[in-house]
């Protein structure tokens, strides 16, 4: 049964990835089962050995115009012209096929496709993003933006050409597919982020992102309020609904613009400033330690936001009393240089 599964699976990738290796796929099938036809048929109907058959289809199908090997009966010669038939009508397909493939350039595309499989198989810890729409391209742009590698899973032609002149690694196919996501290297990688149109597919996704990898961390998108708990359900952490993040920010932008333009700021990478969360592990110097005896702001120049403590309650604007614990997260907004000498302090072993 998982036999049939991936043989299922297979035919489906081929078809979708490479329909023009499932063409040289089904070509090179036929041209066996004629080869097969015909040597069965030589040893059923004549009596011939195995090697006397297969000899006399291989000189039929090539039309080097040798001998027959012996005399043929009248039903085995009508047996050599359907073989005759099929043999042409089979090199005429897979031929057809592999000329399309040279013209249009699809073998350098395959070769090239094999180059960036190889690339992201040896990635750890990237990201995946499923959907390269509107919001799938400033998701793959912001985490370019920091440096960070990213795979993107999408199907739509004009999506993977923009991504191919943008340099950016991708899969070709249907994000829903187990293959798919496996070949994005799933079971290493990070987070995934599915910003797919449907939220069905979103949920698909994500169900089957948590079967098998049950220790990545999941985002899904969706644009309808009432699935929320169904894709957290189905296994994503975080749950996001862009026309309401948009909605908000811009109701923002207008009560508070000055208040809004800060935090726009923060989050830009072309300024000194960003705004970063720090874990704090149980080899921090700063674990145990009030936030007034920290050192953290005339060292680091930094100022600290809030403080996830290891609890969940979130603490803004920690006071001086307030005790850094192991295991906390700290939201600090400073200069990234500064924020990397503090990640040192926070996380020694983070390296």
């Amino acid at each position: 049964m998982n036999l049939l599964k991936k043989v299922k699976g297979f035919r489906r990738q081929m078809r979708t990835e490479y329909p023009f290796g499932w063409s040289i796929v089904m070509g090179s099938i036929f041209i066996f089962l004629v080869i097969l036809f015909g040597t069965s048929g030589y040893m059923l109907l004549e009596g011939w050995s195995f090697i006397e058959s297969v000899y006399m289809v291989i000189i039929t199908l090539s039309t080097v115009g040798f001998m027959e090997v012996k005399p043929l009966s009248d039903i085995a010669r009508i047996m050599t012209m359907l073989v005759i038939f099929g043999g042409v009508g089979a090199f005429f397909y897979l031929g057809g096929s592999l000329a399309q493939m040279l013209v249009e350039g699809k073998f350098q595309n395959i070769l090239g496709r094999r180059r960036v499989q190889k690339i992201i198989d040896e990635l750890t810890g990237h990201y995946i993003v499923c959907g390269y729409g509107r919001i799938g391209r400033v998701v793959v742009q912001g985490i370019k933006n920091e440096g960070l590698d990213v795979v993107v899973i999408e199907k739509k032609p004009a999506a993977l050409a923009q991504l191919g002149h943008q340099k950016t690694l991708f899969i070709p196919g249907d994000a829903t597919m187990d293959e798919i996501l496996l070949s994005a290297g799933l079971e290493k990688a990070k987070c995934l982020i599915t910003v797919l149109a449907e939220d069905a597919a979103n949920v698909f996704v994500t169900l089957t992102s948590r079967q098998l990898n049950p220790d990545i961390t999941i985002v899904a998108r969706t644009d309808n309020e009432s699935h929320v708990p169904r894709l957290k359900q189905a296994g994503a952490e975080r749950v996001f609904m862009p026309y309401n993040i948009g909605g908000l920010s811009l109701v923002q932008s207008v009560l508070r613009p000055t208040a809004t333009s800060l935090m726009d700021l923060a989050i830009r990478r072309d300024i000194k400033l960003q705004l970063e969360e720090l874990p704090i592990s149980d080899r921090s110097e700063l674990a145990g330690k009030q936030v007034k005896d920290s050192g953290i702001r005339p060292r680091f120049d930094i100022l600290i936001v809030g403080i996830k403590k290891i609890s969940g309650e979130m603490v803004f604007n920690p006071g001086p009393e307030t005790v850094i614990e192991a295991g906390d997260l700290l939201i600090a907004l400073g200069n990234p240089e500064n924020l990397q000498k503090l990640q040192k302090v926070s996380d020694p072993d983070a390296g």
